[in-house]
């Protein structure tokens, strides 16, 4: 009974925080448009097939993971709990050693359907990255999780030994504040680990071009970057980054190679829109919102694992019952939060119209990454509204055309 209303209360607050996040300059209403007047029978079929074998992909991830967390809630194999109790001689320390073993474990669950995701990706012609330098990033991601799972094991036994059922409250304030910290350290301390950042020299056009935007924006984006993401796949993009002195616009190398000026005007566009909407923290105050009732619930999994299975729930080998639930919570959340990305994404591009007046360049734009990406230009409903961070390419094409028709 308390894990269905802690969940019911997750929910409320979550689409409570969507309404009070929303923009406040609202998304123009899209045009109905059809797919096949933008893509050929060919690429409608193929973006379909692609964009359904990863949903699939994905979804087996998913299993996997929930079926070892599950499995190691419940307390089997017997030899794994038996190693969980020992590692409570020390709570604290062995929480650390068991949330990094945790992550490990998860990680290697997910590995045969993210190496056939990747391969997938490499056979459609999305990603350009061969499949010993994918590994090497998936094992940086592993001991980067490895680590980050080793301090929040260590936190979170350390905040049920304190505080006691009462946990939810201080880690809340904790998350919140660790949270800011890696939006604020990411761009500087995470992401090079994996690419190359070079700052767009001052002669540069493209520099010049989102200076001059960012000018009649009335927006400070900080530095502009260069990002080389060729080395991994062959899309068109650009994003925003970090939050004050490490706020930056980083635009894919492929971006600047291959887009013409309009396209990469809106682009750049969208991207200000971000920025002069201060997005990036609208999404740190959304997880803030959002994280006592997500850790609330949690606890009340995890409490009602732990009982079930008569474990000590204050060391380590509580810590599956409590990644369960959080799991579950992160995956209820998604959706809300994915709402409002939504909302944001379309608000970013009502900007750029009215920032560059050329809606003909978003929709190219928006047909060139859909064909680059090997995308679904109309997914189901329900798809978009469970996972997608985007409105569809149709509807970003659609709200295009709507402005269009009012400009006229």
């Amino acid at each position: 009974m308390r894990v269905g209303t802690a969940a019911v209360a997750m929910v409320l607050v979550a689409e409570a925080a969507v309404w009070l996040l929303r923009p406040r300059d609202q998304p123009i209403q899209p045009a109905p448009v059809s797919e096949s007047d933008y893509f050929t029978p060919a690429q409608i079929d193929r973006g379909r097939t692609y964009s359904d074998g990863q949903l699939w992909l994905f979804l087996a991830v998913l299993g996997a993971q929930g079926a070892v967390l599950v499995t190691l809630a419940l307390g089997r194999p017997a030899a794994v709990r038996r190693g969980l109790e020992q590692l409570g001689a020390r709570p604290v320390l062995g929480a650390a050693g068991a949330g990094a073993g945790l992550s490990v474990t998860l990680g290697i669950a997910a590995l045969p359907a993210s190496i056939a995701a990747h391969e997938r990706a490499v056979d459609y012609g999305i990603s350009t990255q061969s499949f010993g330098s994918w590994l090497a990033d998936t094992g940086k991601s592993t001991a980067i999780g490895a680590v980050l799972a080793a301090a929040g094991g260590a936190l979170l036994i350390a905040l049920v030994r304190r505080f006691g059922s009462r946990w939810w409250l201080p880690g809340t304030v904790a998350v919140g504040a660790i949270a800011a910290v890696f939006v604020w350290l990411t761009p500087v301390v995470l992401a090079p680990l994996f690419n190359k950042f070079t700052p767009l020299p001052a002669t540069s056009k493209a520099r010049a071009q989102v200076l001059r935007l960012a000018r009649r924006a009335g927006v400070d984006v900080g530095e502009v970057y260069r990002v080389n993401a060729s080395r991994r796949v062959r899309s068109l993009n650009a994003y925003v980054d970090g939050i004050g002195p490490t706020r930056r616009v980083v635009l894919y190398d492929n971006l600047l190679r291959r887009a013409n000026r309009p396209e990469l005007r809106s682009i750049v566009a969208h991207e200000l829109g971000h920025v002069k909407h201060d997005d990036v923290p609208r999404g740190l105050a959304f997880l803030i919102l959002v994280t006592p009732l997500g850790l609330l619930f949690t606890s009340e999994v995890g409490g009602a694992l732990v009982r079930r299975t008569g474990v000590e729930e204050r060391g380590p080998a509580a810590l599956p019952a409590y990644a369960l639930g959080l799991m579950v919570a992160a995956l209820v959340l998604g959706v809300p939060g994915n709402q409002l990305s939504r909302q944001v994404e379309a608000s970013a591009d009502t900007f750029a119209l009215r920032l560059t007046h050329d809606p003909q360049a978003l929709i190219q734009v928006q047909r060139r990454l859909a064909v680059s990406n090997v995308a679904n230009p109309d997914p189901p409903d329900i798809v978009t509204a469970l996972i997608g961070t985007h409105p569809s390419t149709v509807d970003r094409i659609g709200a295009a055309l709507a402005y269009e028709r009012q400009a006229r």
